[in-house]
């Protein structure tokens, strides 16, 4: 017989759970605390499976029958009704969890735990909350390539050619980490690679003859302008020709003088491996001046602004502008290929060496092992004749006045 409200309501809890059909399979289980739950037992690939619809009597009679309709119509076109519930439950938490913003922090958080420079992450992060603006509370798989290419186009209009195509790299990023953890099935920015305008590519400025290294020498250590972090960062970009980062961020904790060495962590380097440098007498002796004159700050180069963080690349690059030197004409990034150029123009140094000692190391670890055993030793005589080489230009006398 079927059951009626007020059956229903006047079931009582028993010491042992019991059941109360309706029919067509569909019963309330009642349980021994007194809840009062719909089910429906069907059969499907000869197999006897249970699906639940809820609570009674949040779930009502006629709600329930209902659902039990539902599920037949599956089973009559072969359909798991419990397999076809989630899928809906899956489906309805895509449309809510899902979304291109929540995807963002979870790669975000990824990235963070392997160790990326935390450079990297805000300008990654800046480039995800331009992109969450337009669409950031959206389910991913609703967002289409169209939509993301009007993202990209506003940024483009304002000349931003290198961000726009950064931008749309870094949303695929977002997109394929989504398929990885099985949150969507395509990445619609694979399309969008040849729908955008392609930047002008921009070398870094850099003085690479060696007269013009020469005189850039001879104006660095000249220089009496800028804070003494500022003084001593340049004349160790030009002895040691590392990235700017590496060297702004460095910690005085990294640094043996008694050894001569400096060991650049992982973190800060672009291969993401760590990075030992062998420090020329030069090196050490404006490393020791400068911790003379600035105290045992943890920072080896701390702005005057605020010690407790590091001087800018805009610091070191605006010293180069007071010195003279135009941003078409070198920046702090241009040392690495004023040394590159130098070192191998004098013909003296193994190839690989100079690689090695730039960071520009392969992926393959094993080759990699290969050139820091075989090459420390000629990494170390190169370093030595290099900071020779800059000594006697940093003590060139000064040209007469026309």
């Amino acid at each position: 017989m079927p059951l009626t409200d007020i059956q229903i309501r006047q079931l009582s809890p028993r010491e042992k759970d019991y059941k109360k059909a309706d029919g067509g399979g569909l019963y309330v289980f009642v349980q021994r605390t007194g809840s009062k739950l719909w089910r429906l037992r069907y059969r499907f690939d000869g197999k006897e499976n249970v699906l639940s619809f809820g609570p009674y009597p949040a779930i009502s009679l006629a709600r329930a029958r209902e659902l039990r309709a539902d599920a037949k119509a599956l089973l009559a076109e072969g359909i798991d009704p419990s397999a076809h519930a989630k899928e809906m439950k899956a489906s309805q938490v895509a449309l809510t969890e899902h979304t291109f913003a929540k995807i963002s922090a979870d790669l975000m958080a990824k990235l963070r735990k392997e160790g990326k420079a935390e450079i990297t992450l805000k300008k990654k992060q800046w480039l995800l909350d331009m992109a969450s603006d337009d669409f950031g509370d959206r389910p991913i798989t609703t967002i289409s390539a169209a939509e993301i290419l009007m993202t990209l186009r506003k940024v483009e209009s304002k000349g931003n050619y290198e961000t726009g195509k950064r931008l749309r790299s870094t949303i695929g990023q977002v997109f394929r980490y989504a398929i990885a953890t099985a949150r969507a099935e395509n990445d619609p920015t694979y399309g969008l690679r040849g729908a955008l305008i392609a930047p002008k590519v921009s070398h870094m400025a850099a003085i690479t003859d060696r007269k013009g290294f020469a005189g850039l020498i001879k104006a660095i250590w000249d220089y009496g302008g800028g804070s003494p972090s500022t003084r001593a960062a340049l004349k160790l970009m030009a002895l040691l020709y590392t990235r700017p980062g590496e060297l702004r961020l460095a910690l005085w904790e990294e640094f043996d003088l008694e050894r001569a060495t400096w060991t650049i962590p992982a973190e800060r380097t672009k291969m993401r491996r760590e990075h030992t440098k062998h420090l020329p007498q030069l090196a050490v002796n404006i490393l020791r001046d400068l911790l003379a004159e600035t105290g045992s700050n943890y920072r080896t180069f701390p702005s005057s602004i605020a010690r407790d963080r590091p001087i800018s690349e805009n610091t070191l690059n605006q010293a180069l502008r007071r010195m003279g030197f135009d941003k078409d004409e070198h920046t702090s990034h241009g040392f690495r290929a004023s040394a590159s150029s130098l070192l191998n123009e004098s013909g003296l140094w193994n190839a690989d060496a100079i690689e090695a000692e730039l960071g520009h190391i392969g992926a393959d670890e094993v080759r990699r092992a290969y050139h820091r055993a075989r090459y420390w030793d000629e990494r170390v005589k190169m370093a030595d004749w290099w900071a020779g080489e800059i000594a006697v230009r940093a003590q060139q006398p000064k040209k007469p006045e026309d």
